[in-house]
């Protein structure tokens, strides 16, 4: 499962055998709880406690069973530990070469062969890059205090930040108590609000990506694989991250892209590294064979101008105020139709921008699914006086 490395470089392998197994079985969930897009039959059961899955362009759910369960986050607490980090990055309060001085107790964990790290050395100086790499690739424990401790002050502060984000973002099923997700009573999650999580940051942040991508990590010579070894075996995965705890089993949140779709899931307490994997992509790949993202070409149904009266110009452009994206069964794209229903047939100058002369509306098979605005996509001034004349003069002929 190991990518070549460099000659001198180390390679450091995953996750420490557990003190404690995780449970070998997770019981059967009933095909009748699982809730499937469009009532669809539900189409297999996963071994794992929870699943959730969406079209990350759309926010369909596609696929879901206990998906309200709270248990504990393990590392998957770190997405949100790098999500703080990247809205940092963005406004400019550090950048990808700031460098972060390494305390004890970010050390401490480096120290800790019970726990994953990027083996971080007190008093080190690492850039913030470096950074999330090792706490993404290499899920780093002590690359997570060490971020907390720069952006927060201390682990305690930087938590607040942590739960205030999740306020923020709407995650209602979630309550952090540490950057890196060690066990800790009280912490707890669950799959729907980790596929909100993951959503919220890939739209607000699509450089995550480059970040979960990385197969592997190489920090002071010392080299670690992803610990998302799905990324190892599909093309089509692109992140995002696991966690591990007795307690709760082993958990991926997953991001994966194919022919413009684009999907999040989260496969959490399944009862081992290899069935997390495969459970998971058993889900990315029926949701490619069954779905489809579709943008009907909206142009293509509205006018390019609208009449203007009394302007110094005769018409102003229009179009879609956005786009329109449906999540459909495969071959359903045939049975999308677009009616332009226009509120007037022409405008009095002046003409702002961005006012609405009609709505467009999506239907699938005869039934409305969306109506998106029609607007004007620039301003027209009102001609002057005899400007004014001569066209009220040219509409008389």
């Amino acid at each position: 499962m190991l990518t070549a490395t460099p000659s001198f470089a180390r390679v450091i392998h995953r996750h420490p055998v557990p003190t404690k197994l995780a449970p070998e079985e997770t019981p059967a969930v009933p095909l009748s709880a699982i809730h499937v897009l469009g009532d669809r039959p539900a189409p297999f059961a996963l071994d794992a406690r929870a699943a959730c899955m969406i079209d990350a362009d759309t926010g369909a759910v596609l696929y879901a069973y206990n998906e309200h369960e709270k248990m504990q986050p393990a590392s998957l607490a770190k997405i949100m530990t790098f999500y703080i980090s990247l809205d940092a990055l963005k406004a400019g309060k550090i950048a990808p070469t700031t460098d972060v001085t390494i305390s004890e107790n970010a050390w401490r964990l480096s120290m800790n062969d019970t726990v994953s790290r990027m083996f971080l050395g007190v008093g080190q100086k690492v850039a913030v890059n470096d950074l999330l790499f090792g706490l993404m690739v290499s899920s780093g424990n002590d690359a997570a205090v060490a971020l907390a401790e720069y952006l927060g002050g201390s682990t305690d502060a930087f938590t607040g930040m942590m739960n205030d984000k999740a306020k923020e973002i709407g995650l209602k099923e979630s309550h952090f108590n540490n950057p890196d997700g060690l066990p800790d009573e009280g912490e707890f999650t669950t799959a729907a609000d980790m596929v909100t999580l993951a959503h919220s940051l890939v739209t607000h942040h699509p450089e995550a990506i480059k970040y979960t991508s990385a197969k592997e990590f190489t920090f002071d010579k010392i080299s670690q694989p992803n610990f998302n070894r799905l990324l190892l075996h599909d093309a089509r995965v692109t992140g995002i991250k696991t966690g591990h705890v007795d307690e709760a089993g082993y958990h991926l949140v997953a991001s994966a892209s194919s022919n413009g779709m684009n999907l999040l899931s989260a496969v959490l307490g399944a009862p081992n590294e290899t069935k997390r994997m495969t459970e998971s992509e058993k889900l990315i790949d029926w949701a490619f064979r069954t779905f489809v993202s579709y943008r009907p070409d909206l142009k293509k149904s509205v006018p390019a101008a609208i009449p203007v009266h009394d302007g110094v110009a005769e018409t102003v452009a229009i179009g879609p105020d956005g786009d329109a994206a449906f999540t459909l069964g495969r071959g359903e794209e045939t049975k999308v139709t677009v009616q332009f229903e226009p509120a007037m047939r022409y405008m009095d100058a002046p003409v702002q921008p961005g006012t609405q002369v009609g709505d467009l509306t999506v239907l699938l098979a005869g039934k409305p699914q969306a109506t998106i605005p029609i607007v004007t996509k620039a301003g027209v001034a009102r001609a002057g006086f005899f400007g004014r004349l001569g066209q009220k003069f040219s509409r008389m002929l």
